[in-house]
């Protein structure tokens, strides 16, 4: 008798552990596309999300078109916008590309010519084609053959920094963020422009970020 109990036990409990969870999770859902630039309505946390990318780079852009010193010279300044020296300094998980990509993107296509991009970030790419160029191994191209790659005049800095709050009595999680955005002057080593996105979250269920 007590076998058959334990037996009957035992198989409870391989069933309790096999239990499917709650999930809709049934074949043919639809995906569902999200505007980027609105909170997810089903999976939103206290993190970096895409509305913040949007929103900041939005931002910086405006502000950096409206700054004499940058957009307003006679001669167009070269500029590096990249994530070499953009720093995650926060305890949010998020690929730093995601911010200064659409910064960079978004930026030249509303300078209109005002700004020149360094694509530095493709270094290894030029260097390839330009020692190809030099020797014979490809012709010159039809654009023009220059001793030296352009040199920039500005280049992106900044970080992403973070401060977490808890309450152990509600499970609430409470998140705020400032990302500082700076171009500084590649001769002098001064700060030629600053700008500044923050922002504070909480929710009681935090998501996956990856």
């Amino acid at each position: 008798m007590t076998i058959k109990l334990f037996a009957g036990a035992l198989a409870a409990l391989v069933l309790a552990g096999c239990a499917t969870p709650n999930l809709d999770n049934s074949a043919g859902r639809a995906v569902v596309y999200q505007d980027v630039s609105t909170t997810s309505k089903r999976v939103a946390g206290v993190g970096v999300e895409s509305q913040d990318v949007v929103s900041m780079t939005d931002r910086m852009i405006r502000d950096i078109l409206a700054t004499p010193q940058i957009a307003g010279r006679a001669t167009p300044p070269r500029i590096i916008i990249d994530s070499e020296y953009f720093a995650n300094d926060s305890s949010s998980r998020i690929n730093k590309n995601l911010i200064t990509d659409r910064l960079r993107i978004e930026l030249n296509r509303a300078a209109q010519g005002r700004l020149v991009f360094v694509a530095r970030h493709y270094g290894d790419m030029v260097a390839k084609e330009r020692d190809a160029k030099r020797s014979g191994e490809t012709d010159k191209g039809t654009i023009r053959a220059t001793k030296a790659k352009a040199g920039a005049d500005f280049r992106l800095g900044g970080r992403i920094t973070s401060l977490d709050a808890n309450s152990a009595q509600t499970g609430t999680l409470s998140r705020y963020h400032q990302i500082s955005f700076e171009l500084i002057d590649l001769e002098y080593e001064t700060i030629a422009w600053s700008g500044l996105f923050e922002f504070k979250k909480e929710a009681q269920d935090d998501v996956l970020y990856r």
